[in-house]
C-alpha cells in the first residue's frame, strides 16, 4: 500500500522522486550549514586575531558572494533528479547562469576594488582612484552582460558593429586616448604625486594637479606650467622630493699668482670648513684644472636633507667661511683678467 503511494505520478514524477529530491536538498543544505559553522566560523575567529585586514575581507566576501552559490547548487542538484517541463528547465538554467555570473562579477569587482584601495591607500588623490575603480567596475559588469547575453541571443553582429564604431572613434580621438592612457600609466606607476617637486627638461615646479588629460605644475617663479600627460610619460622626469640626500659639487678659482705652498693648503682649509658643519658629509677637494685665468678647485659634499633652502643655507655658510679664511691667508679669488707682456723693442732711427 505504501509502495503504491510512492509510485503515484504527479507532473511527470513519482512521489518517490519528489522525496528523493527533497532528501538531496536537505542533506546538501545541512552539509553546507555544517561547513559554514565549523570551517568559516573558525576562519572568521582566526582572522579577527590577525593584524591584517585582507583575510577578514576574503572570508567576508566568500560568505556573502560565494556561499549563496552552494545553496543554489543544492537546489539545482535536487531538481536534476526530477523530470521537468522543458520551459521550466530553461528557466532554471537561465536563473542559474544569471546567478553564477552575477555573483562571480560581484566577487571579482569586490576583490579588485579592495586590492586597488589597499595598494593606493597612501597614493594619489581620491578622485583618481575613484575613476579607476569605476572603470574597472564598468569593464567587469560589461563582460558579465555580454557573457550573459551571448548564452541566450546572437550578439556577434552587434559586437562586430561596436568594434567598427570603436575603431572609428579611436582614430578620431587618438590624442585624447593617448593622454588618457598616459594618465593611467602615471597613476599606476606613480613617478610623481601631488606636492612633488619635479624637473622636466628646462622646466621645474611643484605638482598641483594630475588630470585625465593634463598635469599642472607651479613653477618657482609663480606661473602655472601645464603639460599633456603623454608629454610627461615620454620625457625624463626628475623627482627631487624623493631624493634622500643631495650631492653638491661646486668649483672655485684662485689667481695664478698664488704660491705653491698656499695652493697646497687650500684643500685642507676647505675640508676643515665643511667638516665643522652639521648634517653635512665631506667627500673630496681637488685641484682640478688650469683655467684661462684661474687655478680651479673642485669640491664635493653631501647633505642628508632634500630641502633646497637648507642646501642654500649650508652653501652660503661654506662660502662665507671660505672667504673669511682666504682673506686671513691672503689668498685671492680669480676673476677674468688678461696680462699683456711687452718686449723692449728698439725703434728704428
Amino acid at each position: 500500500m505504501f509502495y503504491e503511494i510512492l509510485q503515484q505520478v504527479y507532473f511527470g514524477n513519482t512521489i518517490m522522486n519528489y522525496l528523493i529530491s527533497l532528501a538531496i536538498l536537505i542533506i546538501l543544505s545541512i552539509t553546507i550549514k555544517i561547513v559554514n559553522y565549523f570551517l568559516l566560523k573558525r576562519l572568521t575567529a582566526l582572522t579577527k586575531k590577525t593584524a591584517t585586514q585582507s583575510d577578514d575581507f576574503l572570508v567576508g566576501t566568500f560568505k556573502g558572494k560565494i556561499l549563496p552559490l552552494f545553496y543554489f547548487g543544492a537546489v539545482y542538484a535536487a531538481l536534476t533528479h526530477l523530470t521537468l517541463d522543458p520551459t521550466l528547465t530553461k528557466a532554471i538554467n537561465f536563473i542559474g547562469l544569471t546567478l553564477i555570473s552575477l555573483l562571480g562579477a560581484s566577487f571579482s569587482s569586490s576583490v579588485i576594488v579592495y586590492l586597488l584601495r589597499s595598494y593606493w591607500k597612501k597614493g594619489p588623490q581620491d578622485y583618481a582612484l575613484t575613476l579607476i575603480i569605476k572603470l574597472v567596475q564598468v569593464i567587469i559588469w560589461g563582460l558579465f552582460i555580454v557573457t550573459l547575453l551571448d548564452n541566450f541571443i546572437q550578439i556577434d553582429a552587434l559586437i562586430a558593429g561596436l568594434g567598427i564604431g570603436g575603431i572609428a572613434i579611436g582614430f578620431a580621438a587618438q590624442a585624447i586616448l593617448q593622454d588618457l592612457f598616459s594618465y593611467f600609466s602615471i597613476f599606476l606607476d606613480r613617478p610623481f604625486e601631488i606636492n612633488d617637486f619635479i624637473i622636466i627638461d628646462d622646466y621645474m615646479g611643484t605638482v598641483e594637479h594630475i588630470g585625465i588629460k593634463t598635469t599642472r605644475l607651479r613653477s618657482i617663479s609663480g606661473e602655472q606650467l601645464i603639460f599633456s600627460n603623454s608629454d610627461l610619460t615620454s620625457s625624463r622626469v626628475r623627482n627631487l622630493k624623493r631624493m634622500e640626500s643631495r650631492r653638491v659639487l661646486f668649483t672655485l678659482g684662485v689667481t695664478y699668482e698664488t704660491t705653491f705652498e698656499k695652493l697646497k693648503e687650500i684643500p685642507d682649509i676647505i675640508k676643515n670648513i665643511i667638516l665643522k658643519l652639521d648634517e653635512v658629509t665631506f667627500d673630496r677637494v681637488h685641484f682640478s684644472t688650469y683655467g684661462d685665468f684661474s687655478l680651479n678647485f673642485e669640491i664635493v659634499y653631501y647633505i642628508a636633507d632634500r630641502d633646497y633652502n637648507k642646501y642654500m643655507d649650508i652653501q652660503q655658510e661654506i662660502n662665507f667661511k671660505i672667504k673669511e679664511e682666504f682673506d686671513k691667508q691672503s689668498i685671492e679669488f680669480a676673476y677674468p683678467t688678461q696680462t699683456l707682456f711687452l718686449n723692449n723693442l728698439k725703434t728704428p732711427e
